[in-house]
């Protein structure tokens, strides 16, 4: 199945480039409302599995909540407040920062990787996620050597808690970028899981969605999609992922999920933005133009233009 071009880039009045893709938006029951393109076939959702992971380690007995739990979430961009809390986190569970599997990385955020000497662990985007999985694994009594490995007692729980959420078998496990297990399955799995994350009334998947709400910094970083979009809509949880991956969700139970076939992340935005319109939402809170913005000479020349999305 050839998927649709889901945006165009228009520079100067002219379509340069198109990105195909997919994307499905599902209703509080977890059935598709609208489909565009192949969302049935399994695909790598990225880091946009880390709320569900999330709530596989608190099933396990992680014990995070609030910030922590928003960290153990996130994508951080590697800034100064994330890098410090991921060390006290490690600190306060009597880790060290090599005990980490995610390999040594530069922070995301351009002025705090000027900053940086060297990269660390810590700095990795991922570092949150793994100090909440090494923290798991203490708690539960699990060694912590060789946690990621996919046949880890850890990395069960949470491949339990995956399949239970999206109500779908993993179809595939790799290996993320940071090292840790890598579970595939359709768009429509992930959306129906962040719809299910989004409107809990109780449980890990309430405490995951709560901490993500009130700290998207923290899922994030300055300027990032995710941290702009919960910032701007109240109650999404929202979580990109790479290679062109986003998925959110809101409290009623609707939920979205993006997978743009060329890996890029810049029509996934303007994507959002759309979808939260075809749900009726508003969002005029957001700090910049939901069309992107193509630069000619320093100044606007173009935009991302996607469809209007029709039920």
């Amino acid at each position: 199945m050839t998927n649709p071009v889901l945006a165009e880039v228009v520079r100067s009045g002219f379509v340069e480039s198109v990105h195909r893709g997919a994307l499905v938006v599902t209703g509080p029951e977890g059935e598709a409302r609208l489909a565009l393109g192949d969302v049935t076939s399994p695909v790598f959702p990225r880091s946009s599995n880390k709320p569900l992971q999330a709530v596989g380690m608190l099933r396990a007995g992680l014990g995070f909540d609030g910030e922590d739990l928003a960290l153990a979430c996130a994508s951080h961009s590697g800034e100064p407040g994330h890098v410090k809390r991921v060390l006290e986190l490690l600190e306060a569970a009597g880790l060290h920062e090599d005990d980490l599997a995610c390999p040594p990385d530069f922070p995301l955020h351009v002025p705090s990787m000027r900053d940086a000497a060297e990269p660390r662990r810590v700095m990795m985007n991922c570092s949150g996620k793994h100090t909440a999985m090494l923290t798991t694994c203490l708690r539960a009594g699990w060694p912590t050597s060789g946690y990621e490995a996919p046949d880890h007692p850890l990395q069960q729980e949470i491949a339990a808690a995956v399949a239970e959420l999206t109500a779908e078998p993993i179809a595939h496990t790799g290996v993320d970028g940071c090292g840790a297990p890598l579970f595939a399955f359709s768009l429509t799995g992930l959306a129906r899981a962040f719809g299910r994350v989004a409107s809990a009334p109780d449980g890990p998947a309430r405490q995951v969605a709560t901490a993500m709400r009130a700290h998207p910094w923290l899922v994030g970083g300055t300027g990032r999609e995710d941290t702009d979009l919960m910032s701007a809509v109240d109650g999404l949880v929202s979580k990109a992922g790479a290679e062109g991956v986003q998925a959110f969700a809101l409290p009623d139970g609707f939920a979205v999920a993006i997978k743009i076939d060329d890996g890029t992340k810049r029509a996934c935005a303007p994507l959002a933005v759309a979808a939260l319109r075809y749900l009726g939402v508003d969002v005029s809170g957001l700090p910049e133009p939901p069309t992107g913005t193509i630069l000619g000479g320093g100044r606007p020349v173009g935009e991302i233009r996607v469809p209007e999305l029709r039920g």
